[in-house]
Formats: C-alpha cells, sequence, structure tokens
C-alpha cells in the first residue's frame, strides 16, 4: 500500500514540476551569453542606418524612437515577440516573458543602439522557432521597415537585390537591350531598345528567346532571364532564338554595353512635336536634347509648337528634371529644395539657352504626374514658358535621398520639400493646370473658349495656390478641387493641347493666365 503511494505520490510530483515549469514560460538568456552576441556586420548596418536616418530626414526624428520601432519590426517575423522600454533598460520577450534585458543607451548612442538590435535580433533566432533559419535579409527588412514605417509613404528600405534593381532602373546596367514577357513558360521578346546589341543583331517583338549560352529556357522565372543576359559590359552572351516566319532557329553572340531605358518618344501631329516622357533617368535630358535638336534641324517646315506629355509619368532623377527643364528656359528659378540638413538645401537656375527657339510649349499633366514631372510642369509655368492642361497632378512635392548601406541594400529617405519659382511648395497641392479637363470628355474649341472665359476666377486660384508657406490639407484639398485630380489618358487631352497651339490668340490668353509671377521669363516668339 505505501509502495502504490509513493508511486502516486512521484507521478503527482513530476506532472507538478512540468505545469511549474510550463508556466515559467522560456528562460531569458544569460548576461555573458548575451554579452557574445550581435554580429559585427549587422552592428555597422543598423548604424549606418540609424544615422542617416537621424541626420536627414525632413523632420527631427529620435533615435531611440526610429531604434524601438526597427526592434519591434521583429515581431513581424515572430507574433510572439514583443520590445518593452522602461526608463534605464530595454526587454525582449517572448509570449510575455523576458528572453533579453538590456542596458538602454544614452539617447545619442548610436553605435549602442544599434548594438542593442543586433543582440535582440541574434536572442529572438535562438529562442524563436520562425526566426531559427532565417535569412539576415529579412531581418534587415523588418528592422528596417519597423524603423520606417511611420515617417512617410515614401521612406522605404530595399534589400541588396531589389537595391541593385532600383540602381539599375536610375544608373542602367549591363545588358543586350531587350524588354520580354512570359507567356505558358515561353520567353517572348516584348520590346528591343534602340540604340543597343539586340537592335543592331535585328531582333524583333515576337521573337521567343529558347536558350541563353546554350541552356533551354523553357519553363525559367524572371530572375533567371534577367541574370543570364545581364552582365558587364564587353562581356558576351549567346541567345537562341525561334521566329515565326522562319523554320530553323537562330543563334546570336551579343556583347553586352551599357543599357538606360528610354524615357523619351517623339512623333509629328499637324506641325505640332508631340514629345512623351514616361520617368526621369539618367539619360532623359540627353535623349530631349537630342530628339528636339533633330526635330528642329530636320524638318523642312516651321515647328508651330511643342507638347511635351506628362501623364502618367511618376518622376525619377531630379537632376534630369531640372537639366530637361534647363532645354527651354533662358534665365530664372527653376526649382529649390528646403530640408533641414545643410546638402538638401538648394536652388537651382536656369544656364541661359531655349534650344527650342521661344517656338510655344504646352504640357499635359493628370493625377499620375509626380514629383520630378511636377518639377519640370512647376518650372514652365511659373516661368511663362509653357501653358499646362490637364487636372491637378499629384502632389508629391518631396526630395528623397539614397543612401547605401554596408549590406548593398539602401534606404530612401525624404529629406527635403521642393518649392516652384513662385514660392509654393509643390507637396500636398501639385501642378494646377491653366486649360482644367477635369470632366471633360471630349474636345472643342467651345471647352477652350470656356476654360479662357473663367481667366478672373483662374487668376485668383493660381494666386492662392502660389501663397508662400506650407498650406494645411484643409486649404490644398479645397484648391484642389478647382481642378480635381483625375487620371487622364487617351486623346482627348492631347486634342486640346493641339488645338491651343494652333490658335495663336487662344494660346496667348492662356499664357497671360499663367504668367502671374514677377519673375516669370515670357518666350521670345518663334521665327
Amino acid at each position: 500500500m505505501r509502495k502504490r503511494l509513493s508511486i502516486n505520490t512521484s507521478v503527482y510530483t513530476l506532472i507538478l514540476l512540468l505545469v511549474l515549469s510550463a508556466c515559467a514560460g522560456p528562460e531569458a538568456l544569460r548576461q555573458s551569453d548575451l554579452d557574445k552576441l550581435g554580429r559585427s556586420d549587422a552592428i555597422e548596418v543598423y548604424m549606418a542606418g540609424f544615422e542617416s536616418i537621424t541626420s536627414r530626414y525632413l523632420n527631427p526624428v529620435s533615435l531611440q524612437t526610429i531604434a524601438l520601432k526597427g526592434a519591434r519590426g521583429l515581431t513581424t517575423l515572430s507574433p510572439d515577440l514583443t520590445v518593452e522600454a522602461t526608463p534605464d533598460r530595454v526587454i525582449l520577450k517572448q509570449n510575455g516573458y523576458a528572453i533579453a534585458r538590456l542596458k538602454k543607451p544614452e539617447a545619442s548612442d548610436i553605435r549602442g543602439w544599434a548594438k542593442l538590435v543586433a543582440k535582440f535580433a541574434d536572442a529572438a533566432r535562438i529562442k524563436s522557432r520562425d526566426m531559427e533559419n532565417i535569412d539576415q535579409e529579412k531581418i534587415y527588412e523588418a528592422v528596417f521597415d519597423g524603423a520606417l514605417t511611420e515617417l512617410d509613404i515614401f521612406s522605404r528600405y530595399a534589400g541588396a537585390r531589389q537595391a541593385r534593381e532600383n540602381r539599375a532602373k536610375r544608373d542602367g546596367f549591363g545588358g543586350v537591350g531587350l524588354q520580354y514577357r512570359i507567356k505558358q513558360g515561353r520567353i517572348l521578346i516584348d520590346k528591343v531598345i534602340d540604340p543597343s546589341p539586340a537592335a543592331r543583331a535585328r531582333l524583333i517583338r515576337g521573337d521567343e528567346i529558347i536558350s541563353i549560352n546554350a541552356r533551354p529556357t523553357l519553363g525559367w522565372r524572371k530572375k533567371d532571364i534577367s541574370n543570364a543576359l545581364r552582365g558587364r559590359p564587353g562581356t558576351f552572351v549567346t541567345v537562341g532564338i525561334r521566329r515565326p516566319s522562319l523554320a530553323k532557329p537562330l543563334t546570336y553572340s551579343l556583347e553586352r554595353t551599357h543599357i538606360v531605358y528610354p524615357t523619351v518618344s517623339s512623333k509629328w501631329r499637324d506641325h505640332l512635336l508631340v514629345m512623351k516622357i514616361t520617368s526621369f533617368n539618367q539619360n532623359t535630358a540627353r535623349s530631349m536634347q537630342k530628339q528636339l535638336e533633330q526635330a528642329l534641324n530636320q524638318t523642312t517646315t516651321d515647328i508651330r509648337g511643342i507638347v511635351i506629355d506628362l501623364r502618367g509619368n511618376p518622376g525619377g532623377l531630379l537632376k534630369q528634371s531640372i537639366r530637361t527643364a534647363d532645354l527651354l528656359l533662358t534665365q530664372g528659378t527653376i526649382i529649390s529644395t528646403r530640408g533641414r540638413h545643410p546638402d538638401s538645401l538648394h536652388t537651382y537656375e536656369a544656364g541661359g539657352r531655349d534650344i527650342a527657339g521661344g517656338i510655344p510649349v504646352v504640357v499635359l499633366v493628370d493625377s499620375r504626374t509626380a514629383s520630378a514631372a511636377e518639377i519640370l510642369a512647376a518650372a514652365l509655368q511659373d516661368r511663362g514658358r509653357a501653358v499646362v492642361v490637364g487636372t491637378s497632378s499629384f502632389g508629391k512635392g518631396t526630395v528623397q535621398t539614397v543612401i547605401r548601406l554596408p549590406n548593398d541594400g539602401e534606404i530612401t529617405l525624404t529629406w527635403s520639400r521642393f518649392k516652384a519659382p513662385s514660392g509654393y511648395f509643390l507637396h500636398g497641392l501639385g501642378v494646377r493646370p491653366v486649360i482644367c479637363t477635369s470632366g471633360v470628355r471630349s474636345t472643342t474649341d467651345t471647352v477652350i473658349k470656356n476654360r479662357l472665359a473663367q481667366k478672373l476666377l483662374t487668376r485668383t486660384t493660381l494666386e492662392k495656390w502660389r501663397h508662400p508657406g506650407l498650406h494645411s490639407k484643409t486649404s490644398n484639398r479645397s484648391l484642389r478641387l478647382s481642378c480635381p485630380p483625375e487620371e487622364r489618358p487617351g486623346e482627348s487631352d492631347l486634342k486640346t493641347a493641339i488645338l491651343l497651339l494652333k490658335n495663336t490668340f487662344f494660346y496667348q490668353q492662356a499664357l497671360e493666365i499663367t504668367d502671374t509671377t514677377d519673375q516669370a521669363q515670357k518666350p521670345v516668339p518663334a521665327h
């Protein structure tokens, strides 16, 4: 009887110990173990990121706030984690139980806060099953997404691979000049960039890429295709092609070169040059100048006007939009930038040559015209060099700087605001066209006459719009409703621009409404 009782007592004791152990939660890491944590490479990455954010962001931000938000970003990888701060400690918890306690660094100690985040990330890897095998890049992404999440929608982190893609879009890359699409596992050429190795080899849209460097490509992913086609300029890649009109496949050996995506295209419409700019990369201003000069030199008849179509243009490189504006301006301010960091304070002036010689210009904008595209539209409008047609633009009037981190990733950080030549800040407002087409479905002379008949109202609105200083959100909303933002693809607004340029009286009337600033530079009449 006693023996049975002893056995039962042992079982109950074991069960009790297990229950108590479970209730105790995960065991905290010892200080000696914590001292060994914190990868040196991770610390360097966090230091570079935190220093850039706190010194360069448009508005003052606290290092402690940024670092704690970064540490709390780990919870997106493992929801059982939380981070709490006391007056002297920062605590990492798992399911409510402390697994790491660290002394809170001094408010300005960037290395201290970087080490704390790195140690917490390593501690989470040890304690959390969700993070046992997680890639370091995923941790960087979680931390910086957390640190940046409440700043603004344009400040963001890109990991090493995405950052390389971003740099390729901005600066170009080593490649052969092909754009493609994948259809049912087949790789079909969608566009051939000219000039490029692919264009010189006379590859055409619709060609199917069946092999790269003698390896069949059926079923390849986009990443595999791009990695195979791209490489250092001067190196070669062999591409196998199947063309529907030919019985046998073709093989080409293409020498890679520096490729920059084309962003400017031109066409003629009734003695008018229509130039479409889709974005601003490092080649935009040069391409604009080349195409404009070719048109001016080659045509046998007078150019009656130029349309610059910025509809749907999301922006891009700030200095490229400035150089593009400078092609059509003779003097005065193009744009100025204002931020907290000394390096963000700039005023950009026109260089003194209008390569179009004063030929009338109309700029098309819509609700998707943003950032660098808005700079070009605002500069030409405020200097009295162009008439803007369309709807209120997007209103993305902040400048982002790109900080490259030691891991080859990058932080895109908002650090200043655009200020138009007439003195208003673009952010939240955008550019207000003189000829507003909101709600207009078809174009006639009557539409333009009606808009010009409202010139007193339009001038009054523009004066309010151009008031120096930052407007309130309510004021911005009210002003934008005077010409509600709309997406305006298609022919309607282009036809309005054409009618305006064909009628000298209409154009001059619209230009008089535009030219309401003391600084505006009127164009020289075309000869």
